[in-house]
């Protein structure tokens, strides 16, 4: 993945010394290059950063015209970045040394890029799983059917019993992602949606009725069980 952004680094006129020549670069004559100067508060001595250097132990001359010795400029850069599979929304990509630059004599920083997933537009992720809807009509619903879906690793077959109802989840082990850092692979969970056709003829309409008068006098078949305890709850709740 290509990245671009804009961010402190070496200076191009200096190399990041932040002196106009090598030989503007001298010790620091306050702490003798030591980067540090002992403070006496009372009885106790402390140790802290050259003020005068700032705790480099060097001091410059001559200082770069174009980054006044600072040894960086902002500058825009382009970087590839190697993205692991297996990442998450919010998981960050460490890439060691490019970060901010450090200024005359202190190493770079490190950059971390914080991955933002786009949205897939059939899974959705929880964790290692894999969610994902599957349309089937209602007689493959009622019938059952096998159903084939895609999943990262190509196409496979899954079975829907017949009867399922809208909403049932079915689990396709091991076609989930596997998180960085483990082995483990997650699972694809498919959740049955049952449509409900539409813009029927008028010779289909009397079809499911004359379908549905069928279930309306089979009394010794318990064929919308949904349904039946749906209504026995209403009346219970108003008795």
């Amino acid at each position: 993945k290509e990245i671009s952004f804009t961010a402190p680094a070496p200076c191009d006129t200096c190399d990041g010394k932040g002196a106009k020549d090598a030989s503007d670069i001298v010790t620091c004559q306050t702490c003798h290059g030591q980067g540090q100067v002992r403070m006496q508060q009372g009885f106790f001595a402390v140790q802290q950063a050259c003020p005068q250097c700032g705790g480099s132990g060097k001091q410059i001359k001559n200082p770069c015209p174009d980054c006044h010795g600072n040894g960086v400029q902002e500058k825009s850069r382009t970087l590839e970045v190697s993205i692991p599979a297996g990442v998450d929304d919010g998981d960050r990509v460490r890439l060691a040394g490019e970060g901010e630059a450090g200024g005359a004599g202190v190493q770079n920083g490190d950059l971390y890029v914080e991955v933002r997933v786009k949205p897939h537009e059939v899974f959705t992720r929880q964790g290692a799983d894999l969610y994902m809807d599957v349309p089937v009509s209602i007689t493959d619903a009622a019938l059952g059917k096998e159903v084939e879906i895609p999943t990262l690793d190509g196409k496979v077959k899954i079975k829907v019993a017949e009867g399922t109802q809208s909403g049932k989840l079915l689990r396709v082990r091991g076609k989930g992602v596997t998180p960085v850092r483990t082995t483990m692979k997650g699972d694809l969970i498919c959740r049955v949606i049952i449509e409900t056709p539409v813009n029927l003829t008028r010779e289909q309409k009397d079809l499911l009725r004359e379908f549905q008068d069928t279930l309306d006098g089979d009394s010794k078949h318990q064929q919308s069980p949904h349904k039946k305890s749906f209504f026995k709850k209403i009346g219970e709740l108003f008795d």
